[in-house]
C-alpha cells in the first residue's frame, strides 16, 4: 500500500506541474529526477559504511551533502574512495551532483541548478561507470522551452518540480521496493495519459502477471526436489523493462534463482527508461543487459554478443511487441536463421516475425509467452504456412483469448500463445477468457481472481466447459490449422432443446380453447341481436 500511497502522491503533484506539456514529455523529467534521487540514496548509503566513523555527522543547520564535507576535507583521499565505490556498488557520483544537493539548490531558487543538473547528468552518463550509463539522460532536454522560453523561467520551472518531488517523497519510506513499485505505478499513469503511444513501452500490469506466472511456474522443479535456476531470461521488445522484472519478482516468490536479465528496445527515450528501471528496482548493471536496436533486423545478434562460439538459448521468453508493425524485410532476411525453416511473415504484419525471433533464441526447456493480435490465429498466405509448420512441429502450446479494450494503445482483443520447443502433450490448449472481467471507465479490468482461472488452467491444463479445452492435433488439422479461439470454445450458451411433440399439443389445447371461448362470446352476441364474429 505504501508503494501505491508514494505513487499516487508523485502522479498528483505530475499532474499539477506539468501544465500544458503533455505526458510523455512530463514523464521524461519526472522519473529522471526520481532516478537520480534513488542512485543519490543509494550511493550515500553505501559512502556511510565505506567511510564509517570518518563519515561526517552534521547538525540539523547544515544543508550541505556530510559527503561534500568530506570531500573538502580529504582531498587526497578521493581517489582511493572512489575506486572502492566503484568496485562495491559500481558507480560514483560527484557530491554536487547527489540528490540532496540539487534539492537544496530547488528550495533556494539557486540560479545555479539548471547547470548543476546539466553537469550531474553528463557526469553520470559518462563518468559514473563503464557502459551502464552511456546516454540514460539523452532524450532530457533541460533546455527546452516547454520548461520556459528562457534560462531563467526555465531553472525556476526545475526548481519548482524538484522541490514537490523532494517534499511528496519525505513521509514516504524510499527502500528499493518501494520506490521500485511507485515508479511502476507512475509509468503506468504516463502510459494512461499517453494514449495510444502508450503501446510501445508499457504491458498493463494485469497482463504481464499472466505472462510472467506462465513462464514461472516451473520454478520448482518437482522432478529434481530443488529450486529451478533461470540463468537468462529475455524480453526482445521490452520498452521500459516491466515485464522482465515481474518475471524476475514471480521467480524469486516462488523460491527460483535468476541469472540475469536481456532486453532489447528500438525507441531510445523507452531504452533509456528500461534501464533507469532496472537499477531502480536494486538490480547491479551486471545483472542485465538491455540493448538499443531494431529486433526484426536482429542488430543484436544476441548469440554472439554473449558468446560467439555458441548460440544461447534463454530459458524464459516474454514479449508484448507492437500488433501488426508494417515491415519491408529484404532479400537477405529470407535466408535468416531466425526464419529461413517458415518464411517470412508479410510486410502487412510483422507478429510472426516476432514470435520466430523470440522462439529461435528460446532453449529446449524453456517456456515463451507472447503476445499478439487475434489476426495470427486465422489470417492466411504467408502466416498460415508459418502457423501450420509450428503446429505439426508441435510447438505450439496455448492459445489464450484476452477481453477487448486492456491497453492503452488498441481496444482490440488479443490472444497470449504459449510456444516450446519439447512439447509434452501433442495438443493445443484453448483458454477462451474474452468474457471474464470487470468493465473500467477507460480500460477493461482483470480480476486477481481472472488471472488466477487463466493461470490455474494453464497449468493443470483443464477442460471447463465454455471457457477451456485441450484439442487434438487432428481436429486442428480437420480446421485447416485455423486457430480461431471460438471454433473450439465457444462461449455462447446453447438455447434449451425444443420439445416439438409438447408444442404441438399446446398448440392444439390453445386453438380448442380459442374456439370454446368465441363459441360462448359469439351466444352472448345473438343474445343481443348482434352479429357473432
Amino acid at each position: 500500500m505504501t508503494q501505491y500511497q508514494l505513487g499516487k502522491t508523485l502522479w498528483n503533484i505530475a499532474d499539477q506541474l506539468r501544465g500544458a506539456m503533455n505526458a510523455d514529455d512530463f514523464r521524461d523529467y519526472m522519473l529522471s529526477f526520481l532516478f537520480l534521487r534513488y542512485l543519490s540514496n543509494n550511493y550515500e548509503e553505501a559512502a556511510q559504511k565505506e567511510l564509517g566513523r570518518d563519515y561526517p555527522t552534521l547538525d540539523a543547520e547544515h544543508k550541505q551533502s556530510p559527503l561534500s564535507v568530506w570531500y573538502e576535507q580529504n582531498a587526497e583521499d578521493i581517489r582511493e574512495f572512489e575506486k572502492q565505490m566503484r568496485r562495491k556498488i559500481h558507480y560514483v557520483i560527484k557530491p554536487q551532483h547527489l540528490w540532496s544537493n540539487i534539492t537544496e539548490l530547488a528550495r533556494t531558487q539557486s540560479d545555479d541548478l539548471l547547470v548543476t543538473l546539466e553537469e550531474g547528468f553528463r557526469y553520470i552518463e559518462n563518468e559514473s561507470f563503464e557502459s551502464t550509463f552511456q546516454g540514460l539522460f539523452s532524450e532530457i532536454n533541460l533546455n527546452s522551452e516547454k520548461l520556459g522560453k528562457t534560462s531563467t523561467e526555465r531553472n525556476k520551472k526545475l526548481c519548482t518540480i524538484i522541490q514537490k518531488i523532494a517534499e511528496g517523497i519525505a513521509d514516504f519510506s524510499t527502500d528499493t521496493d518501494t520506490l521500485g513499485d511507485a515508479y511502476e505505478y507512475l509509468i503506468g499513469q504516463f502510459a494512461a495519459g499517453s494514449g495510444k503511444k502508450a503501446g510501445e513501452f508499457y504491458t498493463p500490469q494485469q497482463i504481464s502477471t499472466i505472462l510472467s506466472e506462465i513462464v514461472t511456474l516451473d520454478s520448482q522443479d518437482p522432478t529434481m526436489g530443488k529450486k529451478k535456476q533461470f540463468d537468462k531470461i529475455l524480453d526482445f521488445a521490452c520498452g521500459s523493462g516491466s515485464l522482465l522484472l515481474n518475471v524476475r519478482k514471480r521467480i524469486k516468490e516462488n523460491g527460483g534463482t535468476v541469472g540475469k536479465l536481456y532486453g532489447q528496445e528500438k525507441n531510445i527515450t523507452t531504452y533509456n527508461l528500461a534501464r533507469m528501471n532496472m537499477l531502480l528496482h536494486g538490480m547491479k548493471d551486471t545483472e542485465f543487459e538491455i540493448f538499443h536496436g531494431d529486433t526484426l533486423l536482429n542488430q543484436w545478434n544476441i548469440f554472439s554478443e554473449i558468446n560467439p562460439a555458441k548460440k544461447i538459448d534463454f530459458d524464459a521468453i516474454v514479449a508484448n511487441p507492437p500488433f501488426s508493425l508494417r515491415w519491408d524485410p529484404d532479400d537477405t532476411l529470407a535466408d535468416d536463421f531466425r526464419f529461413k525453416s517458415y518464411g517470412l511473415a508479410p510486410k502487412s504484419a510483422a507478429d510472426f516475425a516476432f514470435l520466430l525471433h523470440g522462439f529461435h533464441f528460446l532453449g529446449k526447456e524453456g517456456v515463451m509467452a507472447i503476445i499478439l493480435p487475434h489476426g495470427v490465429l486465422f489470417r492466411g498466405g504467408a502466416e498460415e504456412r508459418i502457423r501450420t509448420k509450428l503446429l505439426k512441429d508441435n510447438h505450439i502450446d496455448t492459445v489464450i483469448g484476452l477481453p477487448s479494450n486492456l491497453f492503452y494503445s488498441t481496444g482490440i482483443p488479443v490472444s497470449i500463445l504459449v510456444l516450446k520447443k519439447c512439447k509434452k502433450q501433442d495438443d493445443v490448449l484453448f483458454i477462451n477468457a474474452s468474457e471474464q472481467y470487470e468493465k473500467g471507465k477507460r480500460q477493461n479490468i482483470l480480476t486477481e481472481k481472472h488471472i488466477q482461472e487463466i493461470v490455474d488452467a494453464y497449468q493443470y491444463r483443464k477442460e471447463i466447459e465454455r471457457y477451456s479445452r485441450r484439442v487434438p492435433m487432428e481436429e486442428i488439422e480437420k480446421n485447416g490449422y485455423n486457430l480461431n479461439i471460438s471454433r473450439y470454445v465457444s462461449t455462447a450458451i446453447e438455447e434449451p432443446p425444443v420439445d416439438l411433440n409438447a408444442v404441438n399439443t399446446k398448440l392444439i389445447e390453445l386453438n380448442q380453447q380459442i374456439q370454446s371461448t368465441t363459441a360462448k362470446h359469439n351466444q352472448y352476441l345473438n343474445e343481443l341481436g348482434l352479429p357473432p364474429i
